[in-house]
């Protein structure tokens, strides 16, 4: 695993700001729910929507998952070993009850990134074999942000680490 480093961004590397949620915990229709026209940091989000939560929920096939302690630990080991085999830096990442924050530095798009984090998570969880076999463990995709300068990646940094509320899982070396 390496460092953030500035001068990487010129040579086919860019940094992120990857969110994904556990599954079923942030549906459509409930207050405060985002979506891909309301997902910016400390902005206003959706208000409660009854019709569109019952949809959401309908359609649910696993009840919604979420993190306890051990969980979580696992989950920031799967992606400390995803960054760590794909040579990409994990700048800070903080795991919670119902959603992960990774801030990574790496040679793939925030979607190709977000989509093996995703996967390393999910095989961390089911090497543990804390749940059912084949169960559910995040939502449809998730939100990315490229992160173009040191001021952005250290406002991020910050978002990610001081602003969550109670630190629960947190990867965070000194940049």
């Amino acid at each position: 695993m390496t460092e953030w480093n500035p001068e990487r961004q010129r040579v086919g590397s860019a940094t992120y700001l990857i969110t994904f949620v556990c599954y079923g915990s942030h549906l459509h229709g409930e207050e405060g729910a985002v979506d891909r026209f309301h997902n910016v940091p400390r902005t206003p989000t959706l208000a409660a929507d009854p019709a569109r939560l019952k949809k959401a929920q309908s359609i649910m096939k696993w009840a919604p998952y979420s993190l306890d302690e051990c969980r979580r630990h696992i989950v920031l080991r799967g992606l400390l070993r995803a960054c760590e085999r794909r040579e990409w830096g994990l700048i800070a990442a903080h795991v919670r009850t119902n959603h992960v924050h990774a801030i990574v530095q790496g040679n793939r798009s925030a979607e190709q990134m977000m989509s093996a984090l995703k996967a390393y998570a999910s095989r961390a969880l089911n090497e543990a074999r804390l749940d059912t076999a084949h169960r559910r463990h995040w939502a449809y995709h998730g939100s990315t942000r490229y992160l173009w300068t040191r001021a952005q990646v250290e406002r991020a940094v910050r978002y990610v680490v001081a602003e969550q509320g109670e630190a629960m899982a947190v990867h965070f070396p000194v940049l």
